[in-house]
Order: structure tokens, then C-alpha cells, then sequence
């Protein structure tokens, strides 16, 4: 079936979507990085930058959903991208109540025109009109409640079973729909260069309207604006990090003049916050994989003006070969993982993840808190986070972890809020998207048996 060239940005908000959608599916791709680059290459001005993210992320969200509610209206196959064009015309008929539904129906005539021809167009101005007409059939069709939430919330059925088995069905319930919910806008404070106050009200000034969080001292939410483009993040008052991700820095406490190893460190977030909460005093080494991200954490360091970090590529596998026996006061391993937990922000990872795709990651994890224990000193403190809420990821390799080094024993986790204590278990704590509106994370604490030197 031929169709025109098509450009990535004519001033069409819904096709510049579909493209990002298509390039997603095709390549694989990034939802999160996609956008974000169209946005700044193409320079999409905010009104229709806002829109352009709400229907890529929209459409993504709720895919499954979308196509059982098309799928009693399509006859025969369609291509690839007819079926996105239909995806994201019935997210806009459906869920974008501000958006009336023939505006969505004749926008999507006229993308089908441009992409394919006029038999194409028709179609789908058939298939819309029809569920104008008709309506969409109900999830609660669907006999097995699994089934039925998992087409409901647009998640896969075996990630569904996983966590029903793993967390129950109400509590798994919640966190898919909260997953389908747009991420609030966080900020932290450097508290080197400013308090809290003062970067509330640097902010004001600049017309964004921001209020502090309840749960994390050094947090803020930011309610309007772009972070990246206040003069508060050029002069490096304030990093971009979600809410859940400040929690391994706050427990692993780290204090003025210590030796801190950071093992997964890019981009940088938890590096440099590790950084501020030393006061800018001390030594840390900053490792990750590929060196190219290195650059990362060096921008966010020079930004900040924060100047104890050092960064190397090491493999956190292999770091014991290169690094000093015993010669870290504190450790951090933030490690890879399924990112199960960041779904809000990276809706298509839902999709690309498969169940054996996390039975793998657990030997790469335990592996790199081999060499953590080598380099920690005795009495040091180690902390493991992750960003999923995947249990094999989380509790699994803790236990596998403690079993083969009795030299570790699990620590009560603090400097953390009351509310966040009351949830640990046994020196861990596993966040839920719901529990403050943040990315699903996890974070335990070891110490090193043994008399600090």
C-alpha cells in the first residue's frame, strides 16, 4: 500500500503524535527521550507541546484498552499505522473530554488522507463514526477479574498475575491505575547553594507555582512551568528527580568528609544528591558502564557546583578489581532493573518488558553487591534500591544476597519520615506509585559487621 512522505512536524499536533507512536513501535524507542526530542529539535511551542505529550503518553497508557474497545469495529487487517491513528483518535473520543469527538473523527480522516489515500480515509471515518453511533463495549464483559483489570488499566495479563500473587488483587489493582495517571512535576533542592524557602520563592518570581513536599524535606512540586527552562535549574538550585528516587541518598545518611561509592551512578541524580547532603565535603566516586554517560554526571556536577565527585567506567561486576579493598565508608548500589515502577513517565516499558527478561536481572544485581561488600569497610553502610515493585527484584535479591554474606546484616532503615518507617519490613521499604503519588521504588539498608576503622 503506498503512501505520501510524510514530515514529522507540518504543525499538526495529532500527526506529530502518530509518528512519535509509530517510531515507538518500529524502533523501540523511548517514549520519554522521542518526545522530548521532537519537542526541542522541532521547537514546539507550549500550548501545542502540551498536547502533543498528553496524547503520545495518553495513547500509549491505554493501548490494550483502546484496542478491545476497536476490535469488535475492524474487519479484516489494517496496517501498522492505521491502527495507531485509530488507537489515538478513540483516546481523544474516549478519555480527552475538552477535545469534541467529530473534531477527533474529522482530524483523522484528513491524517489518513495525507498518510495513505481516500479507501484508507474512509475506513476509518467508517470505524470512528460507528463507535460514535454505537459506543464502546464495557471491560465488565470480561469474566476473569485478572483479565479484566489488566485490560481495564492496559497491562499485561502475565504482569497482572505476577503481582496479584505477589501483592494481592486490591493493592495491585491501585497501582495500575495509578500507573495510568500523568506523573507530578518534582524538583530537589541543592541545599549548598539554598533552602527550601528561598527556592520556593526564586520560583514564584519566575511565575511557576511550586509547594513543598510532605514527604521528602528537600523536595518540591512544581504545579505549572518547565523545570528545565527556570533560571532556578540554570543557576543550579534545583535537580529534576522524582520524589521516590531521594529516598536512597536520605538512607544512606552519608556525612561531611566520608568516602561514598556510588556503583550505578548515571545519570547522576542520586550522585549529586549524595553530594549535597555531604555538604559538598568528602570524596565521592561516581562508576557506571558506559563511559559516554559519564558526561551526564560531570554536567550535573559542574551545574550544581559541586566539586567531591569523581567519575569512572567501571563495571560495578568487576569493581573490586580495580578499587581498594575496604576503602569506602558507604556504598550505594542503585541497581539495574526492570524499572516496573517508572510506567507513569515510560508507559511503553508495560509492553517491551517480558516475564524473562526479570529472571535474568537478579544474577546481574547480586553480582554488583559482591563487589560492594569487597570495597565497603567494616561498620559501613550499604544501601540497594531499585526502581521496580518487582518482588524477585526486590525482597528476592535481598535474601539471596544475605544468605551468602554473613559478614551483611539488614539495618533498620531512618532519616526517612514516620510514615516511610512504618512501612519497612526487616530494613526494607517498597514504595507503591499510589502510596504519594511517585514512581514505584524499593531501598534496603545492610551494615558491615565489624569495627569502623
Amino acid at each position: 500500500m503506498s503512501k505520501k512522505k510524510v514530515q514529522i512536524w507540518n504543525g499538526n499536533v495529532r500527526d506529530a503524535a502518530l509518528t512519535i507512536l509509530l517510531s515507538i513501535d518500529k524502533n523501540q524507542a523511548y517514549s520519554n527521550l522521542l518526545l522530548h526530542k521532537t519537542i526541542e529539535k522541532y521547537k514546539i511551542e507550549e500550548k501545542d507541546r502540551a498536547l502533543l505529550t498528553e496524547l503520545t503518553y495518553g495513547t500509549l497508557q491505554h493501548k490494550y484498552t483502546l484496542d478491545y474497545y476497536l476490535e469488535p469495529f475492524i474487519r479484516g487487517k489494517v496496517d501498522i499505522w492505521v491502527r495507531w491513528l485509530l488507537r489515538l483518535s478513540l483516546y481523544q473520543m474516549e478519555y480527552l473530554s475538552r477535545i469534541p469527538a467529530h473534531a477527533a473523527v474529522n482530524e483523522a480522516v484528513e491524517i489518513a488522507k495525507h498518510r495513505g489515500h481516500k479507501g484508507i480515509a474512509s475506513m476509518v471515518n467508517g470505524i470512528l463514526r460507528s463507535i460514535l453511533r454505537e459506543g464502546v463495549r464495557s471491560t465488565d464483559e470480561i469474566v476473569n477479574p485478572n483479565e479484566r483489570l489488566a485490560i481495564a488499566t492496559s497491562h499485561p495479563q502475565w504482569l497482572v498475575d505476577r503481582w496479584v500473587e505477589s501483592y494481592g488483587f486490591d493493592q495491585t489493582a491501585a497501582m495500575l491505575q495509578e500507573n495510568n495517571v500523568p506523573p507530578i512535576q518534582t524538583v530537589r533542592v541543592n541545599v549548598t547553594k539554598a533552602s527550601v524557602e528561598q527556592v520556593l520563592t526564586t520560583l514564584e518570581r519566575e511565575g511557576v507555582k511550586a509547594e513543598r513536599s510532605a514527604v521528602i524535606p528537600e523536595c518540591i512540586y512544581l504545579r505549572n512551568g518547565q523545570a528545565a527552562r527556570t533560571g532556578a535549574f540554570r543557576n543550579g538550585l534545583i535537580t529534576i528527580q522524582d520524589e521516590s528516587s531521594m529516598l536512597p541518598a536520605n538512607v544512606l545518611n552519608p556525612q561531611p568528609g566520608m568516602k561514598v561509592l556510588d556503583m550505578c551512578a548515571a545519570p547522576g541524580g542520586k550522585t549529586t544528591h549524595i553530594a549535597e547532603k555531604m555538604q559538598n565535603d568528602g570524596q565521592i566516586l561516581a562508576m557506571d558502564l558506559h563511559p559516554h554517560k559519564l558526561d551526564l554526571i560531570d554536567e550535573n556536577t559542574a551545574r550544581l557546583g559541586l566539586d567531591i565527585v569523581q567519575t569512572a567506567p567501571i563495571d560495578g561486576r568487576k569493581a573490586a578489581n580495580f578499587l581498594g579493598k575496604e576503602s569506602f565508608d558507604a556504598v550505594l548500589v542503585d541497581a539495574p532493573c526492570s524499572g516496573l515502577g517508572v510506567m507513569r513517565r515510560k508507559p511503553d516499558i508495560k509492553y517491551t518488558k517480558r516475564e524473562e527478561d526479570l529472571e535474568s536481572l537478579q544474577t546481574v544485581q547480586l553480582a554488583i553487591l559482591d563487589n560492594a561488600v569487597s570495597v565497603l569497610k567494616p561498620g559501613g553502610r550499604l544501601v540497594y534500591s531499585t526502581c521496580t515493585v518487582d518482588k524477585k527484584e526486590n525482597e528476592g535479591t535481598v535474601e539471596a544476597f544475605l544468605a551468602s554474606h554473613p559478614e551483611m546484616e539488614a539495618e533498620p532503615l531512618t532519616n526517612l519520615p514516620e510514615t516511610l518507617l512504618a512501612k519497612q519490613q526487616h530494613g526494607m521499604l517498597q514504595v507503591f506509585p499510589q502510596d504519594f503519588g511517585s514512581d514505584g521504588f524499593f531501598v534496603a539498608a545492610f551494615r558491615k559487621k565489624g569495627e569502623a576503622n
